[in-house]
């Protein structure tokens, strides 16, 4: 962990809270970035984010479900993960509906008329203020994050997300751009200027992120947003690639659907429609040994070492579309060439014989055969498994740390008790994960399985002579939250944002 620096003043702060023109501006990011910078100069943060719609998700110790993103702020504010952090998480099923999740706990499917009528949204929005409330108890400041737009005028007064929460909490709150995407004095400008009155004085600056060249070029840009919507632009925050922070939209995932490389371990992730908890893999971009690609092209498939199956929101929907696709076959007979296959979660049900839903928790079809690699058979439960694990990898001395997210049940087929023999893991209560056919072919619920050493050296095992034997994933992350702080300080002004909380804030 981090050295922590000592602020010239503590206090009382008001909430603060990084809205977007757009989604995919950078609020996860910057947010992030201030969580570190709080901590470091002594207050005790938390982040809160009302709503979010993710597939990227995470286990709290309390064993309750909130969006990834949220995780990763906690850990920048040095604290653990808690569900108040984001009461609401929506995680789609489909085009038309989504898991809800309140409160770190499924309570059922909605499609988006059910979950947008108003008495849902009254309902949701008090719920996320009590969390919120609950939160504030205990950290200050509350670093909040919007969600895409603030401007989509056909959901005003069903948000419970961005300005409606600024305004129930009194957030100061700055509004984020991406220059990068181009238009971003319209952008700016018609995001603020769509605002009533009453919620557009809450904007007390502006960030124009993703900036590409010499920032000082943008000196008439600053003065020109000023004049036009009498808020400061303060801070202009470069492009960088250099600093990596696990990302929760799938869009970043665009950049990553590359290609076999010679001279490493080619590593394909089979790109699933519903593809969930794709940071289960980042580790693997920070391991020299490795080459990572996200591919749904069978030529791609055959061209990999190592071929793993992702998580799915809908493993059933996933698996026959890369049945019709080509890619299961291909991922089958990659294993018979002598490939390394391996399934995460809904890849890990997806490799064996068939998977069962009876009571249509992932829509009309009640049974769908599996790849064939594994003697199992998984059936879709109403209840949902969310919890973090203690475990030991194909039986080693070292303890490795996990969480498991998932809906249903594995059973081997054949064996009295339906146990599975070759399991994976042990845990530490005594209870097996995962399935262990032989050293090219696995399978395991366990999200962070590849973030240690000990099983990535296990991966290239067979492929390369080189291993790793000190690297610490979560070390390497807190150096990136240190470094995103620092590159931020420098780029905003950080004296009048803490002007702007300490205003009125029973100081």
């Amino acid at each position: 962990m981090t050295d922590f620096l000592q602020p010239r003043k503590l206090g009382k702060l008001k909430p603060i809270m990084f809205v977007g023109t757009c989604s995919d501006a950078g609020k996860s990011v910057i947010n992030t970035a201030f969580c570190r910078i709080f901590r470091q100069d002594g207050y005790f943060p938390a982040p809160f984010k009302a709503q979010n719609m993710s597939l990227n998700s995470y286990s709290t110790p309390e064993g309750g479900e909130i969006g990834r993103a949220q995780a990763v702020q906690a850990e920048a504010c040095g604290i653990k993960p808690h569900t108040d952090m984001n009461p609401v998480l929506l995680k789609p099923t489909n085009d038309k509906s989504s898991q809800v999740i309140l409160n770190g706990r499924p309570v059922g499917n909605m499609s988006a008329r059910e979950y947008f009528r108003s008495g849902n949204k009254d309902h949701l929005l008090q719920q996320a203020i009590a969390a919120y409330k609950r939160l504030a108890e205990r950290y200050n400041p509350i670093v909040l994050e919007g969600a895409g737009s603030i401007s989509e005028l056909n959901l005003r007064d069903r948000d419970i997300t961005n300005m409606r929460m600024a305004a129930e909490v009194g957030a100061a709150t700055f509004l984020v751009a991406d220059i990068d995407r181009g238009g971003v004095f319209a952008s700016v400008y018609g995001s603020v200027m769509l605002l009533p009155e009453k919620e557009r004085r809450l904007i007390k600056g502006i960030f124009i992120n993703k900036f590409r060249g010499d920032i000082s070029l943008f000196e008439e840009g600053r003065k020109l947003i000023q004049e036009l919507t009498g808020i400061p632009v303060v801070g202009v925050l470069p492009y960088f690639t250099d600093i990596q922070i696990e990302e929760e939209d799938s869009v970043s995932l665009v950049q990553k659907e590359m290609h076999a490389l010679s001279g490493k371990i080619n590593v394909a992730v089979v790109l699933l429609r519903r593809i969930s908890n794709f940071t289960d893999f980042n580790v693997l971009e920070r391991d020299e040994r490795f080459h990572l690609y996200y591919t749904n092209n069978v030529e791609e498939i055959r061209k990999a070492d190592i071929i793993i199956l992702p998580g799915s929101k809908n493993t059933i929907a996933d698996l026959i579309n890369i049945r019709a696709n080509g890619i299961a076959d291909a991922v089958v007979q990659a294993y018979k060439a002598g490939k390394k296959v391996i399934g995460i979660c809904g890849g890990y049900q997806m490799m064996g014989l068939r998977i069962e839903d009876p009571d249509q928790m992932e829509g009309e079809v009640g049974t769908v055969p599996g790849l064939g690699l594994f003697p199992l058979v998984t059936v879709m439960e109403k209840e949902k498994t969310t919890c973090q694990s203690r475990f030991r990898y194909k039986g080693g001395e070292e303890w490795c740390e996990g969480y498991q997210i998932h809906m249903g049940k594995t059973e081997e087929v054949g064996k009295e008790g339906r146990e599975i023999t070759r399991s994976l893991n042990i845990l530490d209560t005594g209870e097996k994960d995962g399935y262990y056919l032989d050293d090219r072919c696995w399978g395991s619920y366990m999200h962070g399985i590849l973030d240690h050493a000990s099983v990535l050296n296990d991966l290239a095992a067979g492929l390369t002579q080189e291993r790793c034997e000190n690297f610490d994933y979560m070390a390497f992350k807190q150096q990136q939250y240190d470094k995103l702080a620092r590159q931020v300080r420098a780029a905003v002004d950080m004296e009048y944002i803490y002007s702007t909380l300490r205003e009125n804030a029973g100081n």
